[in-house]
């Protein structure tokens, strides 16, 4: 036996010379692939300076170094960058994205559960935080709700004390308070506006409406937690 038959991990062969090498090899893998944490899987082609160890799944039409490497993983090691090939029901941690995705159908895949044929639930989290003044503020994302999302609630901080208004609400337009309403003012308040799951069919933006006077100053964070489907691949 050359290699392990599922990672491909090189085996030290009776009588060989410089085991050390081989040796170290293995562990420079098993380093990487051992809960897998790579640092995004959107480029096509290597970051200009990539650190010692560091690891991307190179994106659709991989270029450069990385060509021929789409959906591979991409390691960065002893000054060059070196290919592995991913095996089905690996794991990966997307530090720029900050989920786990999963490899399987010669695709990786965020979900929390997957079908053959491209279909996936997944679990999702979105925030920004909102500078507050007027009768309401909108997050700017217009999508901060994407259509067929079914949000299960809204959570929110008040990250610096809030001027202007008594308390203040969390909804959208034509329900304000769908999740939360009365909530604190002071810097540290928070509320976790939890609602039972909800469909949403058009890219929605959450506003935060002042109670008893409007916004001067404040900031709040919101954060959405909801679920996406997909539909089925050909």
């Amino acid at each position: 036996m050359t290699d392990t038959p599922r990672l491909a991990l090189p085996a030290i062969q009776a009588a060989q010379a410089q085991k050390h090498v081989t040796h170290n090899e293995a562990l420079v893998l098993l380093d990487a692939l051992t809960h897998l944490a790579v640092e995004s899987r959107a480029l096509s082609a290597p970051p200009g300076s990539p650190s010692e160890g560091s690891s991307y799944i190179p994106a659709s039409g991989a270029s450069g170094a990385w060509s021929g490497w789409d959906a591979q993983i991409a390691l960065y090691s002893g000054g060059a960058w070196n290919r592995i090939a991913p095996v089905p029901g690996m794991k990966a941690w997307v530090r720029a994205e900050r989920l786990t995705v999963t490899y399987d159908d010669d695709l990786w895949r965020d979900g929390v559960a997957l079908t053959a044929h491209g279909g996936r639930v997944t679990l999702r989290a979105k925030e920004e935080e909102l500078s507050l003044s007027g009768a309401f503020t909108e997050t700017t994302d217009a999508a901060f709700i994407p259509d067929r999302a079914v949000v299960l609630g809204v959570a929110s901080r008040t990250t610096l004390s809030i001027t202007g208004a008594t308390s203040y609400g969390v909804g959208i337009n034509g329900n304000s308070t769908q999740f939360g309403n009365l909530l604190g003012i002071t810097l540290g308040s928070t509320n976790n506006g939890v609602i039972g799951p909800t469909a949403f069919y058009a890219n929605t933006r959450v506003r935060v409406t002042a109670n008893g006077g409007n916004f001067i100053a404040g900031k709040v964070r919101l954060i959405v937690y909801f679920l996406e489907m997909s539909v089925p691949g050909t």
